[in-house]
């Protein structure tokens, strides 16, 4: 067997990006090709990985964190370019690119969807928000019909697609006509104990990005004056920052132990956007916390209310506002929680991807 890995990029660190690391931790020989890589942020999971890269990798500005989006229409080419003809099985971790990789003839290729490509099937909502480039999307826009025959194309040599959440497979099968297999994001619920105590503050661990939806948590937080602390960077914060009051608290980027430190510490955890799935509330539920989550997307499948969480309909700060005055309501069984989070362990998935991959 030669198992090769494979994803997108290796420039911002977030939820799909522990799914690779946890696939490189159970088959650490297994190359991860990918489109460029930040040396800087990169996690020390991937320390000893052997991580083979793209032409765009020497790319001006690749690296940062803001800027690998204004090379989107080279991504297609970069990874057409990339082959690995010895390979027997190949996992690719995909929300964009990565499975336009080629493979020889017979290699068992298996594609994890953390989303269908979002730029171009959810394209109002991506370059509207995300973009900040008007002669980026314009051109993108006006080649949107063949990039997504494209795309489909991509997703149609896969042997297999793995969507990770039943959200996901909806929109697989609307935007590429293929049925997939639900497998959830592995969450390393050993990392986490349970806290049954807590101080008087929530907290957001995410990327700040527009569809993440944080301004919503900001505007909810400064209008109560709760505390609200902040773990993340991204392209948002500096707006994010201006609108928040003095109870909303931005702590940046922090290491996996401080960002543990705050789970078990805080009252709850909140989580606004519409997302594919969402790890962090799981860790957040590993700890033995409550999660106040916007009621569309993957948390409704990882969120129970009145179990693990509370959730509010709308995408409005007094909605927020009023979910967050709920939680307080309610007791919580912290232990009953970290049960419930236990469900979407590393094991778990692991045990089922092998089985996908290797049948």
């Amino acid at each position: 067997m030669n198992l090769v890995l494979a994803h997108d990029y290796l420039i911002q660190m977030g939820g799909a990006e522990r799914v690779v690391a946890t696939m490189h931790r159970r088959f650490p020989s297994a190359p991860i090709y990918t489109s460029a890589v930040a040396r800087k942020t990169l996690w020390g999971d991937f320390a000893d990985a052997d991580i083979r890269t793209t032409w765009l990798q020497h790319a001006p500005g690749i690296e940062h964190h803001t800027h690998f989006k204004k090379y989107l229409p080279l991504y297609p080419l970069a990874f057409r370019s990339f082959a690995a003809p010895q390979a027997t099985h190949a996992w690719i971790s995909s929300s964009t690119f990565a499975k336009y990789m080629r493979f020889a003839p017979g290699t068992r290729t298996v594609c994890y969807i953390h989303n269908p490509t979002r730029f171009l099937w959810q394209t109002d909502e991506y370059l509207d928000h995300e973009v900040r480039l008007p002669l980026l999307n314009r051109g993108l826009r006006a080649f949107l019909p063949a990039l997504r025959k494209l795309d489909r194309a991509a997703a149609g040599r896969m042997n297999v697609l793995v969507a990770n959440s039943r959200n996901v497979r909806e929109r697989i099968l609307r935007f590429y006509g293929r049925e997939s297999i639900v497998i959830p994001p592995p969450v390393q619920t050993d990392r986490f104990t349970v806290s049954p105590g807590h101080e008087d503050f929530y907290l957001i661990v995410s990327r700040l990005l527009g569809y993440k939806n944080i301004e919503l948590a900001v505007q909810a937080f400064t209008q109560t004056g709760r505390r609200l602390v902040i773990l993340g960077e991204g392209p948002y914060r500096a707006d994010l920052e201006k609108m928040a009051g003095p109870s909303v608290e931005f702590l940046g980027r922090r290491s996996d132990e401080e960002v543990r430190d705050c789970f078990q510490r805080c009252r709850g955890f909140v989580f606004p956007g519409h997302e594919d799935f969402g790890i962090t509330p799981v860790e957040a539920m590993a700890c033995g916390k409550p999660v106040v989550a916007f009621k569309k997307g993957g948390a409704l499948e990882t969120v129970v209310e009145g179990l693990s969480g509370v959730f509010f309909d709308e995408p409005r700060p007094e909605a927020l506002a009023q979910a967050v005055e709920r939680l307080e309501r309610l007791p919580w069984n912290p232990e009953a929680i970290r049960t419930h989070a236990e469900q979407f362990s590393e094991a778990s998935f692991l045990r089922r991807m092998e089985g996908v991959l290797f049948q």
